[in-house]
C-alpha cells in the first residue's frame, strides 16, 4: 500500500511538472521571390496556418527590393515592416488572420495571409483582401486563393 502511494505521489508530481512545460512554437519559413510556384512576385507559401507563439520567418530568398509589410493584423497584434532585402522574424502572439504584402511589389499582387488559430477578424480580412486585390496590376486572385484555405 505504502508503495502504492508514492508511485501515485511521483506520478502526480511528473504530470504536474510536465503541464507546466511551455508548448514548443515552431518557426515557419516564407521565402520572398521573384518567382515561384504560383508565378512572379510571390510569397511562398502565400498562406501559412500558425499557432499562438510560432514564429514566422521572412526569408529574402531573391533579391528584388522585397520586404515584408503588415497590412492588418488582429486586434492587440503588433504590426511590422521589415528592411527591404533582409531575412525578418515575426511571433504572432494573437489569435486571428493577419494580411502582409511586400510594399514594393504589392501592385503586382504579392500578398499573404497567415492564419493564427480561430479566424476571430476573418470579415475584416475578406473586405480588406478583396479591396486591396481590385488594385492589383496582375496575379489578380491571389488573395482570393490564399483566403480561400482560411478555416
Amino acid at each position: 500500500m505504502k508503495k502504492s502511494i508514492q508511485l501515485l505521489n511521483t506520478l502526480a508530481a511528473a504530470a504536474f511538472a510536465m503541464s507546466a512545460l511551455p508548448a514548443f512554437a515552431a518557426d515557419i519559413v516564407v521565402k520572398m521571390l521573384n518567382t515561384g510556384k504560383e508565378g512572379p512576385m510571390v510569397f511562398e507559401p502565400s498562406y501559412v496556418n500558425a499557432a499562438i507563439g510560432d514564429t514566422i520567418i521572412f526569408q529574402a530568398a531573391e533579391k528584388g527590393a522585397h520586404q515584408s509589410v503588415s497590412m492588418l493584423v488582429p486586434a492587440g497584434a503588433k504590426t511590422w515592416s521589415s528592411p527591404i532585402d533582409q531575412d525578418f522574424k515575426v511571433k504572432v502572439e494573437k489569435e486571428g488572420v493577419y494580411l502582409y504584402s511586400c510594399l514594393p511589389h504589392k501592385a503586382m499582387g504579392m500578398v499573404g495571409v497567415i492564419q493564427v488559430g480561430k479566424p476571430v477578424n476573418l470579415a475584416e480580412a475578406k473586405a480588406l483582401a478583396t479591396k486591396e486585390q481590385a488594385g492589383f496590376a496582375m496575379n489578380k486572385t491571389r488573395f482570393d486563393a490564399a483566403m480561400a484555405k482560411v478555416k
